[in-house]
């Protein structure tokens, strides 16, 4: 399975959560397959969706899943320390790994190679970190979210990409209707 793959079998089980989707192709994805309010499209900042997703979620009490890529954590480590030491409960970081940098052409992370961002984010500190293959991302997503314990859900899959529009909705406008559903949430 490939990153699209896995971002469409895990619709019907995130589909009723904020959702902050990492930059490029992941955000064109899911807007293709599932655009809703909820869903928070990153346009122009790698490597801070779960940055972003934590503070969300340290913020208010809903539910708040993060959706980042192999090469975007690589590209701000300093997020897998700070998720560790600011527990969330109400967070998940799904890291959907394909060994590459998906977005700008498939040149391969060292994630690809011998960084476990597993290992990495369990030496960082995350207690709950766990692993899985793209077929058992959407139990392994349930389980995380019934679990109500903060969790960093490395989803190992396949490098390659679908093609998809670009999203034409202006950043000004994702932001508006997504902090109107947080703000819904929360009353």
């Amino acid at each position: 399975m490939i990153r699209s793959e896995v971002i469409k079998q895990l619709i019907p089980v995130i589909s009723d959560h904020l959702i902050i989707c990492n930059i490029g192709l992941p955000s064109q994805e899911l807007h293709l397959l599932d655009d809703q309010p909820s869903n928070f499209y990153m346009l122009g900042t790698m490597g801070l969706s779960s940055s972003i997703g934590l503070g969300l979620a340290l913020a208010q009490k809903g539910k708040v899943i993060s959706i980042d890529g192999d090469g975007s954590v690589l590209t701000n480590f300093g997020t897998l320390p700070t998720i560790a030491n600011n527990v969330a409960n109400n967070f998940i970081l799904l890291i959907i790994d394909n060994g590459s940098y998906g977005s700008t052409g498939d040149q391969p992370t060292y994630a690809g190679k011998k960084t476990s961002l597993s290992a990495v984010a369990a030496a960082c500190g995350c207690e709950n970190v766990v692993e899985c293959q793209a077929e058992d991302a959407a139990v392994t997503m349930q389980a995380a979210l019934d679990s109500n314990e903060m969790t960093i859900i490395v989803c190992k899959c396949m490098s390659g990409n679908i093609k998809v529009p670009v999203i034409t909705m202006d950043p000004v406008v994702i932001r508006e209707r997504f902090m109107k559903e947080v703000e819904a949430r929360n009353t």
